[in-house]
């Protein structure tokens, strides 16, 4: 005779089937697939690489401008005046020139063209005369020293301290003289300053060259976008910026520039220092990381090259 218990384990059996197939067969659900193994993150190489170049020449003003003007036929030079029946000349006039407009002998030294006339009201200032046109003028003219009442040697000194890194305000209490008068003979002796590194700095061999841009305020003083006082503060905290092009090795200053801090202002900068360099003069530059810098140096020592083809079929690529 079978026992009871028997069939309830059978029946308890057939019950677990049934729910293990429902289970199986219900819409909807389905086995998640595995999970795909976790690879680890590429490492970035800390190598540097190689500066693939550009694919277009980048733009500088200055180069246009210099491709596109024709340059007018130099002067010719006059001859001498030849010399004159009267007593020899004791005054050297050969390191001046006749600053007037239409004379011939204008810019020219050397020319046996100017004498002397005396110190007019007695100052300390010759008067020259040029015997082509007949015009006078004094021998400081063209210079910071022209119009001015003050001594030589104030002006002097109060350049030397403004050279020396002395502010303007202190600079104006130690010689007793007005804050704005000091900004003034410092915005005059500007242009005259830039003239005369430019006549002296040119076909220079340097090995080496720092670019930096620091501050300055005397352009826009000069064309009046800032008043005195404006200037004076300005200065005094130095919010523009200034660039600059120093050989280390003779501590010249090639080039000093005011300008806001982009592209345009990197290719004018080095466009100058080109100019000032003796051909085929390739120094060693160095800046303080400015991105600018890179696009100005290759756009005037850059040399276009073709990169070789990578596969057999295609177009070439591009020059760089």
């Amino acid at each position: 005779m079978v026992s009871h218990l028997f069939y309830y384990q059978l029946a308890l059996l057939a019950l677990i089937w049934l729910f293990i197939m429902l289970h199986l067969s219900w819409p909807g659900r389905s086995v998640p697939p595995p999970a795909p193994p976790i690879k680890p993150k590429p490492k970035r190489s800390t190598e540097p690489k190689a500066f693939e170049g550009l694919t277009h020449k980048p733009h500088c003003a200055l180069c246009a401008q210099e491709t596109g003007e024709t340059h007018p036929p130099p002067p010719v030079r006059p001859d001498p005046m030849p010399p004159t029946h009267r007593r020899p000349r004791s005054v050297d006039t050969s390191m001046h020139f006749c600053p007037h407009d239409g004379c011939r002998y204008r810019g020219w030294l050397g020319l046996n063209n100017l004498r002397a006339n005396g110190h007019p009201s007695g100052g300390p200032w010759r008067q020259f005369q040029c015997l082509s046109c007949l015009g006078y003028f004094p021998e400081h003219h063209g210079t910071i020293f022209h119009g001015k009442q003050a001594a030589v040697e104030l002006l002097v000194q109060v350049l030397a301290c403004l050279a020396e890194g002395l502010g303007i305000r202190a600079t104006a209490r130690v010689f007793a003289v007005d804050a704005n008068t000091v900004l003034h003979w410092l915005v005059e002796a500007a242009e005259p300053l830039r003239a005369f590194s430019a006549y002296f700095l040119c076909d220079v061999h340097v090995r080496q060259r720092q670019l930096d841009e620091l501050y300055a305020v005397l352009r826009d003083v000069k064309t009046g976008a800032l008043s005195e006082d404006e200037a004076i503060e300005h200065l005094e905290r130095s919010p523009y910026w200034v660039w600059t092009a120093m050989d280390p090795d003779s501590k010249w200053l090639l080039v000093i520039d005011v300008g806001t801090r982009t592209l345009a202002m990197a290719q004018r900068v080095v466009h100058q220092v080109v100019q000032r360099l003796a051909r085929g003069c390739v120094p060693l530059c160095l800046t303080d990381g400015l991105k600018d810098y890179g696009t100005a140096f290759l756009t005037h020592f850059g040399q276009w090259m073709q990169p070789a083809r990578r596969r057999d079929k295609g177009p070439m690529p591009q020059p760089r």
